[in-house]
């Protein structure tokens, strides 16, 4: 879901995709949607949406990965500002 926005963003803004596709896969690993994952995504997204109400799903997931694997999450995305996992870069 990321990947389709970053590559989705990329295009809009006539930068090469594919700088983005290989920067993501060398640097990332790509996590596979399970019933586990969609739920926790669907939780949190109801959550966040309490206090950001245009807090999107695909963030939902990017929290819920975040979280499930005890990672951070590296993002710009002004609505990861109150986040833990979240490091602005």
């Amino acid at each position: 879901m990321t990947l389709a926005e970053v590559l989705s963003k990329f295009i809009r803004n006539h930068k090469d995709p594919i700088l983005a596709l290989k920067a993501i896969e060398d640097n990332s690993a790509l996590e596979t949607v399970d019933t586990e994952l969609a739920k926790l995504a669907g939780e949190l997204h109801a959550e966040q949406r309490k206090k950001i109400r245009d807090f999107g799903l695909a963030d939902a997931f990017v929290l819920a990965t975040a979280r499930k694997k005890s990672a951070k999450i590296l993002t710009g995305d002004p609505h990861f500002e109150t986040i833990p996992e979240a490091i602005p870069v």
